[in-house]
């Protein structure tokens, strides 16, 4: 791993109190990055910034934040500016999901999805790029908006309609976002993971089961590596940080809109 790959890089993280979030969190610090650790979960997320601060690579604080509302993406970019003297990068990581099948879907879990999912990561786009035009142009390397997707960002399961609009939604601004924010040299990328055994995962094994899509826990991601995954595996948060490791670093400078897929082989398009 080396330290300097994402030395000088200001990064805040949504959802980085645990899963994905916090394990990109630790290994861009490891690779040099400051890092803003914004979660509902603020305990869970100074525990990480405590944790990134004892390694003594790259620096990070911890902020309370619930992506639904515009401001606390607000406050959290000025956590960074505060903290590090700027920002450089934006990770859109927060996400829920619930399934229903689809006549049980209702008001209450359809907005709760789309809410933190597509409309957090529009607030969070937003208020990066107005403090991003506000520092101007860097001299040498774009900024740079990351925005988490999935492989149902380019396909639909029956029992996660919601979820599947919600990731459809962030591949649209990721590449709007990429066609409208290049003037204030800005990239706009993301990736989409598949099934990654995380905390979010294990609550939507349990929550498969209590809709009736499976007998019993575990069941779903066996059946899912079975059948779905070209390579017969689960992923865990360490198949994917490399790749936004990646997006966050002067290695991906020429790309925009983009959504690259870490999956395993479910989606090959």
């Amino acid at each position: 791993m080396d330290p300097k790959r994402l030395a000088g890089k200001n990064i805040v993280i949504t959802g980085a109190a645990q899963g994905m979030g916090a394990a990109n969190a630790m290994y861009f610090a490891a690779q040099g990055a400051n890092v803003v650790l914004g979660d509902l979960n603020l305990d869970g997320a100074q525990a990480v910034a405590e944790s990134i601060n004892a390694a003594g690579v790259g620096k990070a604080v911890a902020v309370s934040m619930n992506v639904t509302k515009r401001e606390d993406h607000t406050a959290a970019v000025q956590a960074c500016v505060d903290a590090f003297g700027s920002i450089n990068v934006y990770l859109n990581n927060a996400g829920v999901n619930k399934p229903k099948m689809f006549l049980d879907i209702d008001d209450d879990n359809w907005d709760l999805i789309m809410n933190v999912n597509a409309k957090g990561v529009l607030y969070g786009m937003q208020e990066a790029t107005k403090q991003m035009i506000k520092q101007g142009p860097m001299e040498d390397h774009p900024y740079k908006i990351i925005n988490v997707g999935s492989i149902l960002s380019r396909a639909a399961f029956l029992d996660v309609i919601p979820y599947s609009c919600s990731k459809h939604a962030v591949l649209a601004m990721t590449t709007g976002g990429a066609k409208a924010l290049w003037e204030h040299k800005i990239t706009v990328n993301g990736y989409g993971p598949g099934v990654v055994k995380t905390e979010l995962w294990e609550q939507l094994d349990k929550d498969l089961v209590e809709i009736g899509m499976f007998e019993k826990e575990g069941q779903s991601m066996d059946h899912l590596a079975e059948t779905m995954i070209l390579m017969k595996k689960l992923s865990t948060p360490d198949d994917v940080i490399g790749t936004a490791a990646f997006l966050c670093s002067d290695e991906s400078d020429y790309m925009t809109g983009q959504l690259l897929m870490i999956d395993g082989g479910i989606i090959m398009q």
